[in-house]
C-alpha cells in the first residue's frame, strides 16, 4: 500500500480509473481541481470526458505548487491525449505537450485559437465519440499507468504520451519534448559569459565527425520525427534524385520549413536531414541562455563586437522608404548575447541580430541568415563545420563579385573513388554535365565552385552550388549533393514561374528572395553572367596541382586548431555563439554559431547585399593573382549572385 491517489474528474473516464484502483489503493475523489491538496499524495490523475484546457492550466499551478506528479487525459475530436507524467521541479509539462503536438499538426493556429475559445467557456461535457467501450479501455490505460508509478516502476508518460483513437482505439506513443520557452515549467538561464576551452575530439569512421552518424541517427529520429508531436515531422524521400535525399519538416508558427538530407543511402539522409532541422530550430532565437545585456555599443565597445566589421548595407539601401532595417547606431540599445573570440581569447558581446538569424527587421541594422550555423556530436565538430560553411560562402561571393576567371578541376583526376563514382552517376542520370573550379581563396582551406548545365533544351539551363573543406573530395561531393538538390525541381519552378524569372532578368531588384537566385540563373539569356568560369579555354587543374597535401590528425580538435591558427594568421577574428538547446543536450548535440568578421556573409534578395565595411571584396582578388590592383566599387558585379 502506497499513498493515496487523488483521481479528478465527474465523468466516466474518471470514475471508472477509480473503481479499477481503488480495491488495491486508497484513493480520493474530487469533481475538479482542488484549490489546495488536503493530504500528501503519491499521484493525481486529472481525466476529462471532453476537453477543458483550463483544467490543466489549474492543475499545474496546484500540483507543482504542492510537489505532486500527476497525469491527465482529456478527449477532443474523436481522439484522446494521455500524458505525459509531470513530475514537480523537472521540465516537462502538459502545456509542453500541448505546445509540441499542436506545432506539428497542419491546423496549429485554428488549434490555438480554439484552446482559447475553450479556456474561456465551459464546453461538452463529453466528446461525441467517447463511447463507454471507448472509455473503458481509456481507464484501463491509465489504471495500468498509475500501478507502475505506485509500484515504483518507470513511466511510460515520462516525456510521452499516448494518442487513443476512439473510433479504432488505436492508440500510439509519441515523445513530448520539454520546451525551455514553456511559461509553465520553462525556465532559460541567463545569458553569462563563459571560457571555451577545446577538448580532444577523436575522430571515427575516418572522416571529421566525433560520433558515428549510424550510431546517434536512431535517437534523432525517435527523439526529433514524429508527425504528432516532433519537433521535425512530415518526412519525404526524393526517389528521382541521382542520390538518396531526403527532406523532414521543421513546422513554425507561421509556416513549414523543409530542411534536406543529401548523401549516399537514405539512412544517412534522414539523419542529416535531422541534424540540419535542429540545427534550424537552434538558430530562430535564443532557447540555451536568455540575453540579458541590453546596451549601445559605445558604452561596450571594449569587449564587443563593433557591428561595422561584420558587413553592413549601404547606405543607398538605408535610406529606401521599404528597406526593413536601420543603420547602425552606436548610441542606440540593442540586445546583446556573449560569445567566444578564438583570436582574443575571451567572451565577447556579439549583437543578438547577428547571432539569430530570424530577427530582421524592426529596428535590425542588418539581415543575417543561418550562415555559420552547425549542428555536432561535440562543441569541437560544430565549431569546425561551422568555420568551413563561412568560408564556403566567401570564396562563393568573392568570386562572384570580383568574376575571378577560377581553374577548372579535372574531376577524373580526384584520388577519390567515391566522389568519381558520383560524378558519373549525375552526369548520366541527369543529363548534366557538371564544372567544378577551384575556388580557394587567402585561407588555403579547399573550396569549390560548381555548376550544373544542361545538354538538353528543356529544363533548367544550369544551376550553381559551392563547397569547402580541408578534405577537397568532400568539398567537392558536397557542391554535388546540393546541385543534385537543386536541379530536380528547379525546372518545374521554371515553367511555373517564367515570367518571373524574365522579370528578374531585366530588373535585379525583383531578385527578392532564396529560391529567385536560382530561378534567376535558370534561363538560358542568363548565362552570359556566368562567363567569367565558362567562357574561353583554360587547361584543366588537376586535383594535386590544386590543393597541396595538409596534415592529417586523427583528433579534430587539431584540425580545429589548424583553421584557427590560419584566421590567425590572417588577422581574421572566430567567434562562437553557443546556440545549443536543451533540447538537443538530450542527445549530446551542440549547436554554434560562427562568424567571422571581414568574411562575405550570404544574402537573400538582390536588395539585401552586405558589402559596406568588407574591404577582402576589393584587395583579396588582387593578393591571389586574379587582378593586377585593388578592385573598385564600381567594378564588382552588379547582378545578383546565383547562389541557390
Amino acid at each position: 500500500m502506497t499513498g493515496p491517489v487523488l483521481v479528478v474528474g465527474s465523468g466516466l473516464w474518471a470514475g471508472q480509473v477509480a473503481g479499477l484502483l481503488s480495491p488495491k489503493h486508497e484513493v480520493l475523489r474530487s469533481v475538479d481541481v482542488p484549490a489546495t491538496v488536503p493530504t500528501p499524495l503519491h499521484l493525481a490523475l486529472v481525466l476529462d470526458d471532453a476537453w477543458h484546457p483550463g483544467r490543466d492550466r489549474e492543475a499545474e499551478q496546484v500540483f507543482r505548487e504542492a510537489g505532486i506528479p500527476w497525469i491527465r487525459g482529456y478527449i477532443a475530436f474523436g481522439e484522446a491525449v494521455v500524458g505525459p507524467l509531470v513530475r514537480p521541479g523537472l521540465p516537462g509539462c502538459s502545456r509542453c505537450a500541448d505546445t509540441r503536438r499542436f506545432m506539428a499538426g497542419p491546423d496549429r493556429q485554428e488549434m490555438w485559437r480554439l484552446e482559447q475559445q475553450r479556456m474561456a467557456e465551459e464546453g461538452p461535457r463529453r466528446d461525441a465519440w467517447a463511447s463507454r467501450t471507448g472509455l473503458r479501455y481509456l481507464a484501463h490505460l491509465c489504471a495500468d499507468e498509475a500501478e507502475r508509478l505506485m509500484g515504483g516502476t518507470s513511466s511510460r508518460l515520462q516525456d510521452a504520451l499516448y494518442l487513443v483513437n476512439l473510433r479504432t482505439l488505436r492508440s500510439t506513443r509519441h515523445v513530448v519534448l520539454p520546451d525551455p520557452l514553456c511559461p509553465t515549467c520553462g525556465g532559460v538561464p541567463a545569458d553569462v559569459p563563459k571560457p571555451v576551452s577545446l577538448a580532444p575530439a577523436p575522430k571515427v569512421g575516418g572522416g571529421y565527425r566525433t560520433r558515428p552518424l549510424a550510431e546517434l541517427g536512431p535517437g534523432l529520429v525517435k527523439d526529433y520525427l514524429d508527425g504528432r508531436t516532433g519537433l521535425l515531422n512530415g518526412r519525404m524521400d526524393d526517389l528521382s534524385s541521382p542520390f538518396a535525399a531526403v527532406a523532414v519538416n521543421l513546422p513554425l508558427p507561421n509556416a513549414d520549413e523543409g530542411t534536406a538530407g543529401r548523401a549516399l543511402t537514405f539512412p544517412e539522409s534522414l539523419y542529416t536531414a535531422i541534424l540540419e532541422g535542429l540545427e534550424r530550430h537552434c538558430g530562430l532565437l535564443p532557447r540555451a541562455a536568455r540575453p540579458v545585456v541590453f546596451e549601445r555599443y559605445r558604452h561596450l565597445a571594449h569587449h564587443a563586437l563593433h557591428p561595422v566589421r561584420v558587413g553592413l548595407h549601404a547606405p543607398e539601401q538605408y535610406a529606401r522608404d521599404d528597406f526593413p532595417f536601420r543603420p547602425f547606431d552606436p548610441d542606440r540599445a540593442m540586445s546583446w548575447v556573449w560569445g567566444y573570440s578564438f583570436l582574443q581569447q575571451r567572451p565577447i558581446l556579439v549583437p543578438e541580430r547577428l547571432a539569430y538569424y530570424s530577427l530582421a527587421g524592426g529596428d535590425g541594422f542588418v539581415y543575417e541568415t543561418s550562415n555559420g550555423c552547425a549542428v555536432g556530436a561535440s562543441l569541437v565538430e560544430a565549431v569546425f563545420h561551422g568555420i568551413l560553411e563561412v568560408v564556403e560562402r566567401d570564396a562563393f561571393l568573392l568570386t562572384w563579385y570580383a568574376q575571378l576567371p577560377l581553374p577548372r578541376l579535372d574531376l577524373h583526376s580526384a584520388p577519390d573513388p567515391e566522389l568519381r563514382m558520383m560524378v558519373h552517376r549525375f552526369e548520366a542520370l541527369t543529363g548534366y554535365d557538371l564544372l567544378c573550379f577551384n575556388a580557394t581563396m587567402d585561407s588555403g582551406i579547399p573550396s569549390v565552385w560548381a555548376i550544373a548545365k544542361n545538354r538538353r533544351r528543356e529544363g533548367a539551363n544550369l544551376t550553381c552550388a559551392a563547397g569547402a573543406h580541408v578534405d577537397p573530395a568532400r568539398a567537392v561531393k558536397s557542391a554535388i549533393h546540393e546541385l543534385a538538390g537543386t536541379i530536380g525541381t528547379l525546372g518545374e519552378r521554371l515553367e511555373a514561374r517564367r515570367g518571373d524569372a524574365l522579370r528578374m532578368l531585366r530588373d535585379p531588384a525583383a531578385v527578392r528572395d532564396m529560391e529567385d537566385h536560382a530561378l534567376l540563373y535558370s534561363l538560358p539569356q542568363a548565362e552570359e553572367r556566368l562567363a567569367f568560369l565558362l567562357a574561353g579555354d583554360r587547361p584543366l587543374q588537376t586535383f594535386r596541382e590544386a590543393f597541396p597535401p595538409r596534415a592529417q590528425h586523427t583528433d579534430l580538435t587539431r584540425d580545429l586548431e589548424d583553421l584557427l591558427a590560419v584566421f590567425g594568421r590572417l588577422g581574421l577574428e572566430v567567434i562562437v555563439v553557443d546556440q545549443t538547446s536543451p533540447e538537443l543536450r538530450r542527445n549530446g548535440l551542440f549547436c554554434v554559431k560562427v562568424l567571422i568578421p571581414g568574411m562575405l556573409p550570404m544574402t537573400f534578395g538582390h536588395h539585401l547585399t552586405r558589402l559596406e565595411g568588407l574591404p577582402r571584396v576589393f584587395h583579396v582578388p588582387c593578393d591571389l593573382g586574379y587582378a593586377p590592383r585593388p578592385l573598385k566599387a564600381a567594378e564588382l558585379n552588379p547582378y545578383p549572385h546565383p547562389f541557390p
